[in-house]
């Protein structure tokens, strides 16, 4: 699957993670949402995961070659506010998203996700 559309979906599903999390913390003001929000959403929020993960060689085979393909991928466009590969590691971490929730796998995005919110790879 082209791994563009699995960071499509992984976007979703790795947003649900965040605002839920935002949302149980206490949060109750959609702008204080938001602006906490950014911090994990950002590409380079996202980016500082990837490798965090990466480091601590977190992903499996299977996951390792979704990632690799994402990084690798030969598409030039990316927003105005970061650099291209920043915004491909964060498509990178979406598209390991998309492929483990496709796979049903949603014991590992779960883990990855514990991680990832409760400040563990900081």
């Amino acid at each position: 699957m082209n791994v563009l559309v699995l960071a499509y979906l992984g976007d979703t599903v790795y947003e649900g993670y965040v605002r839920r999390f935002l949302i149980f913390s206490g949060i109750s003001h959609v702008k204080e949402l938001q602006e906490a929000s950014i911090f994990y959403v950002s590409a380079k929020g996202q980016a500082k995961f990837l490798s965090s993960l990466l480091e601590r060689n977190f992903f499996f085979e299977d996951e390792l070659s979704v990632i690799m393909r994402a990084r690798n991928y030969k598409g030039s466009r990316h927003p105005k506010n970061c650099d291209i590969l920043t915004y491909k590691h964060a498509t990178a971490l979406e598209a390991v998203i998309g492929y483990l929730s496709l796979s049903d796998k949603n014991e590992r995005i779960e883990e990855m996700m514990k991680l990832i919110l409760e400040g563990k790879l900081c």
